[in-house]
């Protein structure tokens, strides 16, 4: 029945390797259960239902994901996008978290619109290879800043910006055994590097004393708080469509360019620039956005976390499923899911971020009008903290470079309209 379901003999994988990928996503990714609802709960939303709606986003949406499209990618609440829904629309532009959630759900149902007449599809397809492969680099930076953040390795200076924290403390230490450890088992060829790291520095936190276990098992928390309870009249409010668009415009290139590095990553893109299934891929996205909404929570995506399964092999949906089952499941084990600290997540995320950036080899770096974009990407994702904006500002490099090379004419129409779009988002919505 897998094999049927997922082809995993013709993707050169077995029930094996996608299991232990499916359960490295989920361990690289399972923050988002506590953290999501720790955000969004800063609206006054309940906590624990909260928690309820975003177990069921995440593992719903990935298992349509592997059903329906057969590719190892996970989805879940996504984390710039809680912070928006939180700290502007709510807190900052004082609407109610009901209303936010409105806007949540008119911008899926919009995703989906733009699917189905294949207006997505296009932004794909017009994405030069230069900034695909910019895309999977620029992903890795941003993906290895925050497994740095989250040890405490790298931490916040007034004069510097950044500098390195107090690397003898307790978080960093372990995070940075774990990426020895973890680089050891890799160089060893050894299955579920990734995840036997996890697991073996938080056993080794608790062991310390830096992590406790808080059990295994626990009731389900009440969802009904959050649950259908978005105000989709007043998100229809005239003044209201300006958050619309920037939950639309914000997800929509998020989800565009995470799902062409991970794409990238896993060797799913043809050597031709086709990325067969994109439509599916988007389509199941949007619908996890729609879905989310409904059960109480901002918007859904595709994750940047997916990599770590795809480093572990994982190439079918059954990665996919598996990491959504555990989402499901972990409504029932969540003092287990909640044991794991970000000091052993950490150094799976800085792995990753390793073998992501081996794509920036094909990059033309002998050709500037290919390479200025592509750097300014790959810097960009990092240092602006957003996928979006790297992606951004390299589609306005691509053509400006190119019309000022006297190269016009090796730029696409959609590249200069989106380029155009791009300049524009930046006037409307300023650099966030």
């Amino acid at each position: 029945m897998l094999e049927r379901l997922f082809k995993l003999k013709e993707n050169n994988t077995d029930v094996k390797t996608e299991i232990i990928a499916g359960i490295t996503t989920f361990m690289t990714m399972a923050y988002i259960i506590f953290v999501n609802p720790a955000i969004l709960s800063k609206t006054g939303m309940d906590f624990g239902a909260v928690m309820m709606a975003t177990v069921l986003a995440a593992g719903l949406s990935t298992i349509l994901m592997g059903l329906l499209v057969n590719y190892p990618f996970a989805l879940a609440p996504g984390m710039g996008l809680n912070a928006y829904f939180t700290f502007t629309v709510v807190m900052q532009m004082g609407y109610s978290w009901q209303t936010a959630l409105g806007a949540v759900f008119l911008s899926g149902v919009i995703f989906l619109f733009l699917t189905f007449i294949k207006v997505r599809q296009i932004i794909v397809y017009s994405i030069p290879d230069s900034i695909k492969v910019a895309t999977a680099g620029g992903i890795g930076l941003f993906i290895t800043l925050i497994g740095m953040k989250e040890a405490g390795i790298v931490v916040d200076n007034p004069a510097t910006l950044v500098s390195l924290g107090n690397i003898t403390e307790h978080s960093p230490l372990l995070t940075i055994i774990g990426v020895i450890i973890i680089g050891a088992l890799i160089a060893r060829r050894v299955r579920g590097a990734i995840l036997i790291g996890i697991l073996f520095i938080w056993i080794l936190g608790v062991v310390l004393g830096f992590a406790k276990f808080k059990g295994i098992v626990g009731m389900p928390p009440d969802i009904t708080p959050v649950l259908f309870k978005l105000d989709i009249k007043n998100a229809l409010n005239i003044g209201f469509f300006g958050i619309i668009f920037a939950f639309l415009f914000v997800d929509l290139f998020d989800t565009t360019g995470t799902l062409v590095g991970v794409a990238k990553q896993g060797g799913f893109i043809k050597e031709n620039g086709e990325f067969p299934k994109v439509n599916k891929a988007l389509t199941v996205d949007a619908i996890g956005t729609v879905a989310g909404s409904l059960l109480g929570t901002s918007t859904v995506t595709t994750y940047i976390e997916s990599a770590s399964g795809i480093a572990e092999g994982g190439r079918t949906g059954l990665t996919a499923v598996t990491t959504g089952i555990l989402f499901l499941l972990s409504m029932f084990i969540a003092p287990l899911a909640e044991s794991i600290p970000p000091f052993a997540t950490a150094p799976a995320l800085i792995i990753v971020g390793v073998l992501m950036l081996k794509t920036v080899t094909k990059i033309n770096w002998d050709d500037f009008t290919e390479a200025l974009p592509a750097f300014i990407v790959m810097v960009s994702m990092p240092f602006s903290y957003s996928i979006a904006t790297g992606i951004a500002l390299g589609f306005i490099f691509y053509p400006l470079t190119k019309l000022l090379a006297g190269r016009a004419k090796e730029v696409s129409l959609p590249v200069w309209i989106l380029a155009v779009i791009f300049i524009a988002r930046f006037i409307y919505l300023g650099a966030g």
